[in-house]
């Protein structure tokens, strides 16, 4: 599914409205009726709740205006209040408070502060409250009469239902400049808007429910939104269907280059992952000191000592051994606890230039390539980096990781020509085309040592199952995200840890695959 900015949801109204030829006023019947039709389907006794409705002066409060003349017709007790004077109305908006106005609904004028005590006497007497009063358009804190008025509603206790987006939340960033609506439900038409999927907005949305207005399918697809939201079943679709004809060989080796003393654990659970995310073999390189430690607990995967520093991490001298590793593998993944010995750092960038494999690089690999970034521009094969937002910090300083995690991701992909996915709440993908990808599955028990190799090794493990780099990233990191979710369903997101996560791979992959 598609994910607008303000300005891309503009144009397709324009190109609906001009082009198509749809009347505005018909577009604003549709998303008025749709919420109605949402509410309807949320409280099953709808007839018998009293309903406030709180309009802005633009099309939002048009919106607004249209599902009050519903709901009255349906017998429902309601109310608006508009927050301008009438006659600042125009189009659409001016045509539906003509309408409600003629109906003999209830509406109260609220245009200055003096105001406020009459408006914060109708909060206790509604059960529901409706924002209606800001649409896509904001990019500065609310002041004034709006900030008293969103405030008051918010103290109210009384659920709150947005029209298209909460008043005070950024469509684009995902930024909270100010006082913003705090909804229980998020009624949003056509597309999502960036900032109903982004932290921190995203706290201030509640249910987010999407809904069709008739904006024609196919200004959707000729559109040039080049950011999407995830969903199971393109993900279902993505997943290899196994053959019962089929051997481990079918399903690729990888190949894991990791670990340095204090920090075997990373190679390990890297190693497993790609197990779990149904790679066939896995060798573990590791430097040579953690081959005995690791054996043992390895169980399923392969090991192999390389050369070390005398820090014991791996050395530069490992080049060869590792390039004879890789001729029989499908994919390299490079980097958890690789650390960031010099000797080590030089090993990287060597294995950059001359690997012909797909690779997955995480962690000390990344803080590597932030030493020398165009270093990326040399390799010799697709390169898949996965940074938190403190790598991702290194890899390009001086800029506002996460006031901007889409541009930037947008920006790193594009310019180094990899496959990025950013982490943190929201994870994004990024491809060196320009298309972003916003994870939906996932929450904070994944903040936990590890949650991240786990990660990589999901990613490695499906490019070994011949699938791209970009639907492998995709794919490893919505079902990483829905292990996660699975871990909390059955243990709560409290004491969470990565091999909680590992375990939870086949049981994430068996649910999209019944969808």
């Amino acid at each position: 599914m598609k994910v607008a900015t303000a300005a891309e949801i503009r144009e397709l109204d324009r190109r609906a409205i001009e082009d198509v030829g749809i009347p505005g006023a018909v577009l604003m019947e549709n998303a008025g009726t749709k919420v109605l039709r949402v509410m309807q389907k949320r409280y099953a006794a709808l007839k018998h709740r009293k309903v406030l409705i709180v309009c802005g002066k633009g099309n939002n409060g048009g919106d607004g205006l249209v599902l009050a003349r519903h709901l009255f017709n349906r017998g429902v007790e309601v109310r608006v209040t508009l927050l301008a004077d009438r006659h600042q109305l125009v189009g659409d908006a001016k045509l539906n408070f003509v309408i409600a106005a003629k109906m003999d609904i209830p509406i109260v004028e609220i245009t200055s502060n003096e105001q406020l005590p009459a408006f914060r006497n109708l909060l206790p007497q509604a059960d529901i409250l409706v924002d209606a009063i800001l649409g896509t358009g904001l990019n500065n804190a609310v002041k004034g009469l709006y900030k008293h008025i969103i405030e008051s509603m918010n103290k109210s206790g009384k659920p709150i239902i947005a029209v298209d987006i909460p008043s005070g939340l950024s469509a684009d960033s995902g930024a909270v400049p100010g006082s913003c609506i705090h909804a229980d439900l998020t009624v949003t038409f056509a597309v999502p808007k960036r900032g109903l999927l982004l932290y921190p907005a995203a706290n201030y949305v509640g249910q987010l429910e999407v809904v069709d207005i008739g904006i024609p399918v196919n200004l959707l697809d000729t559109s040039e939104i080049r950011v999407h939201v995830l969903e199971a079943a393109t993900i279902k679709r993505s997943l290899i269907k196994r053959s019962p004809n089929t051997h481990k060989g079918t399903y690729g080796h990888v190949l894991v280059i990791a670990g340095s003393p204090g920090k075997a654990g990373a190679a390990l659970m890297t190693g497993r992952s790609a197990l779990r995310a149904g790679s066939g073999l896995v060798t573990l390189a590791i430097p040579k000191n953690l081959r005995v430690p690791l054996e043992i607990p390895t169980m399923e995967v392969m090991t192999a000592a390389l050369p070390e520093t005398h820090k014991g991490t791996v050395s530069i001298d490992a080049f060869d051994e590792i390039m004879r590793l890789a001729e029989d593998k499908r994919v390299l993944a490079l980097g958890p606890g690789l650390s960031t010995h010099p000797s080590t750092v030089e090993l990287v960038y060597a294995l950059i230039r001359n690997i012909p494999l797909p690779m997955v690089i995480d962690a000390d690999a990344i803080n590597a390539i932030a030493l020398n970034p165009d270093i990326l521009l040399e390799a010799k094969a697709p390169l898949v980096l996965t940074p938190h937002p403190g790598e991702m910090a290194r890899l390009v300083p001086n800029t506002q990781i996460q006031n901007n995690r889409i541009p930037v991701a947008q920006d790193t992909a594009h310019t180094y020509h990899v496959h990025l996915a950013l982490k943190g709440a929201r994870t994004l993908i990024a491809s060196p085309s320009g298309n972003v990808f916003i994870n939906p599955t996932g929450n904070p028990g994944m903040a936990t040592a590890g949650s991240g190799d786990v990660l990589t090794g999901m990613i490695a493990g499906l490019i070994s199952q011949n699938m791209i780099p970009i639907e492998a990233t995709k794919t490893g990191v919505f079902l990483h995200g829905l292990a996660g979710d699975i871990v909390k369903e059955e243990k709560g997101d409290y004491g969470m840890i990565a091999g909680d996560i590992l375990e939870s791979i086949p049981y994430a992959i068996k649910r999209v695959h019944e969808l």
